[in-house]
């Protein structure tokens, strides 16, 4: 069996059992990779680049090498094949816990319970919970699905298809230490910046694709790519911009304004002027489409799989 073929089964295999089971509650594999990234962060920790790079080359690079050997001890067998891509595909893909966090906060929100919507918030992202209303709550969530539906979906598919099992494991590594190391604390302002880099490049071709299928799949094409074209470049994210811009575009909301992480409040550019406000009910719209992107990030992804490696063989 091809390559083009394992990735194919595999791949649908291990969204389906994302589909079906979700993130096991304790040992995922990701969690595993966490304590592992944390320990050697113990050891190496510096306030220096230098050692930042160190740690990100020795946690990324072990995550690759992992899926290599085991891609290739796997690689006579096509069943075994098959297996492997899909259990690195459920391990790395992420849209039912991220639906299922985001409906939590949206049901909280139809309830009434905005104290519950609060406290379920850090589930989906890094924002201060308290200095939000019921509204600024619900445009949070939506924010979150339209960046996740690229880090944690199609991202890690565009990967796979380039580079196998050991792409899927590297993009994952990458995006998981970048939100363990990469943001500007003091602790890590300089120690995480190659983290932040290198999840900024492996993230480039799956914001674009995110948003290109965010436009597609969207109930409002035009407008999707409208706010792309006049909104992304302005956000201070180089890949949440494209994603979050389309899918406000697409979605009819305006996404952006003054946010609060940790304390530090951000003034960040409106996304899609022209929409509305985000109301509870977009949440729902939101998780839709990001399905929706999902499976068509599968198609374009497999498809793009078979045509290289056609070229190559």
């Amino acid at each position: 069996m091809g390559a083009g073929r394992v990735f194919a089964y595999g791949a649908a295999a291990g969204l389906i059992g994302d589909l079906l089971l979700g993130d096991p509650r304790r040992g995922h594999p990701v969690a595993v990779f966490g304590r592992a990234a944390a320990a050697v962060e113990r050891v190496v920790w510096r306030d220096h680049r230098g050692w930042g790079a160190l740690h990100t080359a020795v946690c990324v690079g072990g995550a690759v090498a992992l899926g290599a050997v085991a891609e290739r001890a796997v690689r006579p067998s096509a069943v075994a094949s098959v297996a492997l891509t899909g259990a690195a595909t459920w391990a790395v893909v992420g849209g039912t816990s991220l639906a299922r966090e985001a409906r939590a906060v949206a049901g909280a929100l139809e309830a009434g319970d905005v104290e519950a919507a609060r406290a379920r918030l850090p589930h989906l992202c890094g924002r201060d919970p308290q200095a939000l209303d019921a509204d600024g709550i619900a445009r949070a969530v939506v924010e979150s699905v339209a960046e996740n539906t690229s880090d944690a979906v199609v991202g890690a598919l565009v990967w796979g298809a380039l580079g196998g099992v050991p792409g899927l494991l590297g993009f994952r590594a990458a995006n998981t230490l970048d939100a363990m190391v990469g943001h500007k604390s003091a602790r890590h302002r300089r120690f995480g910046w190659a983290s932040a880099r290198l999840d900024d490049v492996m993230g480039w071709p799956g914001a674009r694709l995110t948003a290109v299928l965010a436009a597609l799949a969207g109930p409002d094409p035009r407008g999707a790519v409208r706010a792309w074209r006049a909104d992304a470049a302005r956000h201070p994210s180089p890949n949440a911009g494209p994603v979050e811009a389309s899918f406000a575009g697409a979605l009819g909301v305006r996404l952006g304004g003054t946010l609060s992480y940790g304390g530090r409040v951000e003034h960040r550019p409106v996304l899609n002027a022209p929409g509305r406000g985000v109301g509870v009910g977009d949440v729902e719209r939101a998780v839709r489409l990001s399905r929706r992107v999902g499976w068509l990030a599968l198609g374009v992804c497999v498809a793009a799989r078979h045509i290289t490696k056609g070229r190559t063989s």
